[in-house]
């Protein structure tokens, strides 16, 4: 791979970092509680349950050891081949979300990475648009299209081993799978590209496991800062003009709250 391409990409991953681990601490500093819009949990009771359980057993017993060991273990260069062809998977996706929230210069973007790496990139495996410079804009949804035409989140769900989710986001999801080539993967191969996925983000947020654990009330932190997330989504290219970084590091770092 392209030296250049592979320091600059560590240099990102160490910026993100840096912020991700500001942002947190924000977020932490308020109190837990961020008097976020759109929060709508009729069935609190049953997701604080899920909650304990998630974070109680099955995260430490299960998912973080699990996810640990891959990051430790696998090699570096296999890692990147994954990450790289996971995500090429969902460019079309991210294309057409892009083009209904009228984001016309990332559509093409998404659309241009997506040939590029599929062609020369060995079905994805290999990162070459981000080698020419064709860096990859924020990932869409279609939840993220509903919500930028006025639909709300939904009822709020915390869901064993996968973590927290709305009714907007899980129709959303449903859709998006429907995108080619995402619809061509069976039940296994998709439940293996979200294993995979899950783990990569569920190591990223080992840093800041202590933050979490501090907060006075862990599951609203989580719950709160999620919906945060898909808010801020949804917003599209709305606030490009008042918030042209933070947007790419918060809508990075909130998604990986989603797994945890």
């Amino acid at each position: 791979m392209n030296t250049t391409a592979v320091e600059s990409d560590a240099f990102d991953e160490e910026t993100d970092a840096e912020l991700e681990a500001e942002i947190y601490e924000e977020l932490e500093a308020s109190g837990g509680e961020y008097n976020v819009s759109g929060v709508y949990d009729p069935l609190e009771g049953f997701n604080r349950a899920m909650w304990d359980l998630n974070y109680n057993y099955l995260d430490p017993y299960l998912a973080r050891p699990v996810s640990l060991a891959y990051v430790d273990y696998t090699p570096s260069a296999l890692r990147t081949g994954i990450k790289n062809f996971l995500a090429n998977l969902d460019e079309p996706a991210s294309m057409v979300n892009s083009i209904i929230m009228l984001e016309g210069e990332q559509a093409v973007t998404h659309f241009n990475r997506f040939w590029i790496n599929t062609t020369f990139g060995i079905a994805g495996l290999i990162d070459i648009a981000s080698a020419a410079d064709i860096r990859k804009p924020s990932e869409r949804a279609f939840g993220d299209s509903m919500g930028y035409y006025g639909v709300g989140n939904g009822p709020y769900f915390m869901v064993p081993l996968y973590g927290p989710v709305t009714l907007r986001e899980g129709v959303g999801d449903t859709v998006d799978g429907l995108y080619f080539p995402l619809t061509l993967l069976n039940f296994w191969q998709g439940l293996g590209k979200w294993a995979f996925e899950g783990m990569e983000d569920r190591a990223a947020l080992v840093q800041q496991e202590a933050l979490l654990s501090d907060s006075p009330d862990p599951y609203i932190f989580t719950r709160d800062a999620y919906i945060q997330n898909k808010n801020f989504r949804a917003q599209g290219s709305k606030i490009l003009d008042e918030e042209p970084v933070d947007e790419e590091y918060l809508d990075d770092f909130l998604d990986e709250i989603e797994e945890y």
